[in-house]
């Protein structure tokens, strides 16, 4: 039996027929409205609670909802199934603020000095002059072209899409047989064969901007360059929210939510839509006196990004990846075409995916290990990216050992109360006076704050530990002499700023469930780089260099992030910070097959070691559930400053 559900919902109404035993979620979708499910649809975060104003409905589950909001109506639109025609008030949904364009979003990025277009890029563009037909010679277009290729150029293995040879007659006769071929080159073992991705009316300057795309595909943030091939310059960068947030925080909840009816198409949908939109962006970006640049102009693109994230965008089951023995459906993509993966670039764009090594280490770490120069160091140096994933690499120039485990985003400012991500308006750097427990703030961007953002809350939750506002268990001390240590909605807080300050008008705070989310995360990252040590024999005092990557990995305070228990109490000279090396290394394999090749070779040769294996790194987790340790003699600079305080 089917029933109508009326759905208010910003000031309008929408209604839909659906039958029974439909969730509220899937038919506030065929209505369309967005509710937002950060669990992934799996009823654990009671964020897509709506109220049920009249109807009949069935609620499968109601965790975090109160007997109280039960009465009142509230159900879970991810939990709860119609059964009668139905009158549902959709709250106003969390809006993801979005990134803006600031000094930390735009990196410095220097032109490799091995670049050479003609010999390190795969992607050309080349003038040929062909003969024009008559009718002593009929020879057929393709065949013609083929020709000029082999004698002009020296080309003799040529290949085309169907959709290409389609355009070949017409294009020439345009061009009154004066054209401009964009090729690649494609390099198997035995000898090169050259693909036309693109053939243009006339003679084209072959040094005028030809275009590329290095795309990181965070679980969190995608991020975007804009590259000219020829000269090798980044001439814009982007980066946006993953759209798929909406649907899952981290990779799990994504992939339970893929896995539900049409959740995978869904979700493939939204991060083509963020990253078509950030082509669109960047491309908007670069002035030219000959014109703009247009998305269908970029004939190449290298994308990273975790086994999940290439996955999903793929349209690739990703079930397996969750499920023991954990196995990806692929970790080495095959070469693809904007048109199969769905980007609005060239449809023959060549796009390639870059290889991963397991379920939990994907092409972001392969992509990072290059860039950060891990690949190349004579001794032994530690890899860390530090996201909503924690991965590691531990190794040199001759081994390499790697593994993951799921920190969760509360570094990137979700599962926090007043998180946000890193652009105008956060708070960055927090210190508190120790005697009267006064707090003092940096605002990016100047101005009133709206939020923490990662490197913010490492700081405070260093700072309110050091001060005694919080205890080694991240209990806040409500006996502390001070109005901003208080009881809460959610237990212990602390105010950072009072409401007169933001730009809300509201207390912007943090709380005891704030903390556990940030120590659960901290102790995941530690516990994983120590056990991958302990797996091969190797103490992390005799770890050389600590190479930092991930999306705020270069703002991030050695001493702050020492003191609870993130990284591990070495000399702060051996801590380097790097920024993005995800969407880095996709930059390297755009421009050099070389350097393409290197990914292949350092994921091949990467050791996999499955933590949830491992009853080691269970018990080294559990340790470092405290500040900043249950062991504090592995955190001497930390015990001597507690001594001082």
């Amino acid at each position: 039996m089917n029933h109508t559900l009326t759905f208010t919902h910003d000031d309008r109404q929408d209604s839909v027929e659906v039958p029974t035993g439909t969730l509220l979620a899937d038919a506030a979708r065929l209505a369309g409205i967005d509710i937002g499910q950060p669990c992934g649809g799996q009823g654990r975060c009671g964020r897509c609670a709506v109220q049920v104003t009249s109807g009949t409905v069935r609620r499968r589950s109601a965790l975090r909802l109160t007997d109280a909001d039960i009465a009142q109506g509230y159900a879970l639109a991810c939990q709860t199934v119609v059964e009668g025609d139905v009158s549902i008030y959709v709250p106003p949904q969390e809006k993801i603020e979005r990134r803006l364009t600031t000094d930390r979003v735009v990196a410095e990025v220097t032109v490799p000095e091995d670049y050479e277009y003609p010999f390190s890029q795969t992607v050309r563009r080349l003038p040929l002059t062909l003969n024009p037909p008559s009718m002593d010679d009929q020879t057929d277009d393709w065949a013609r072209l083929q020709t000029a290729f082999r004698l002009q150029h020296g080309i003799e293995h040529l290949t085309c899409s169907l959709p290409v040879l389609r355009r070949i007659g017409g294009v020439l006769r345009e061009g009154d047989w004066r054209v401009t071929a964009i090729i690649e080159t494609i390099r198997p073992p035995d000898h090169p064969t050259i693909r036309l991705i693109d053939l243009l009316p006339g003679h084209v300057d072959e040094y005028a901007p030809l275009w590329g795309a290095a795309i990181d595909i965070g679980t969190t943030t995608v991020t975007l360059w804009l590259v000219d091939l020829v000269t090798g310059q980044v001439r814009a960068q982007v980066a946006e929210y993953n759209g798929q947030i909406a649907r899952g925080e981290d990779v799990i909840s994504r992939i339970i939510y893929a896995s539900k009816n049409g959740g995978g198409d869904e979700l493939r949908q939204r991060v083509l839509d963020t990253l078509n939109s950030l082509l669109e962006l960047a491309c908007k970006r670069v002035k030219l006196p000959e014109g703009k640049v247009t998305p269908d102009q970029i004939v190449k693109a290298t994308i990273a990004g975790n086994s999940t994230m290439i996955h999903l965008l793929l349209g690739i089951p990703a079930a397996s990846i969750r499920l023991s023995p954990f196995v990806t459906a692929v970790n080495h993509p095959p070469p693809l075409t904007g048109r199969e993966v769905g980007l609005n670039v060239n449809p023959e764009a060549s796009v390639d995916c870059l290889p991963g090594v397991a379920s939990y280490v994907g092409a972001d770490i392969t992509a990072g290990v290059l860039s950060s120069g891990l690949a190349d160091a004579e001794n032994v140096t530690l890899f860390l990216d530090v996201g909503t994933n924690g991965e590691t690499v531990l190794g040199n120039r001759d081994w390499l050992v790697t593994c993951a485990c799921s920190a969760g985003p509360a570094f990137e400012g979700a599962g926090v109360v007043n998180g946000m991500r890193a652009t105008t308006g956060a708070i960055e750097e927090v210190w508190i006076n120790s005697e009267s427990l006064e707090p003092t703030y940096r605002v990016i961007g100047g101005g009133k704050p709206k939020g923490i953002c990662g490197s913010g809350l490492i700081s405070l939750l260093a700072e309110a530990f050091i001060t005694g506002v919080i205890d080694k268990g991240g209990n806040v001390n409500l006996g502390a002499p001070s109005p901003r240590v208080r009881e809460g909605a959610h237990g212990g807080e602390y105010v950072v700023a009072w409401g007169a300050e933001t730009e809300s008008g509201e207390d912007i705070v943090i709380t005891r469930v704030d903390i556990d989310n940030l120590l659960r995360a901290k102790a995941a990252i530690y516990a994983g780089f120590t056990v991958l040590a302990e797996n091969v024999g190797i103490p992390l005092e005799s770890v050389d260099k600590v190479l930092i990557g991930g999306s705020f990995g270069k703002y991030i305070n050695v001493e702050k992030a020492v003191q609870i228990g993130l990284l591990p109490d070495m000399e702060w000279t051996r801590f380097e910070f790097l920024g993005n090396t995800s969407v880095k290394g996709a930059y390297l394999a755009l421009l050099d097959w070389r350097k393409r090749e290197r990914i292949t070779e350092i994921a091949k040769r990467m050791t996999y070691i499955e933590l949830s294996a491992d009853n080691r790194f269970y018990e080294a987790f559990t340790s470092a559930l405290f500040l900043p340790h249950t062991d504090l003699s592995k955190f001497p600079s930390v015990a001597e400053a507690l001594e001082k305080t």
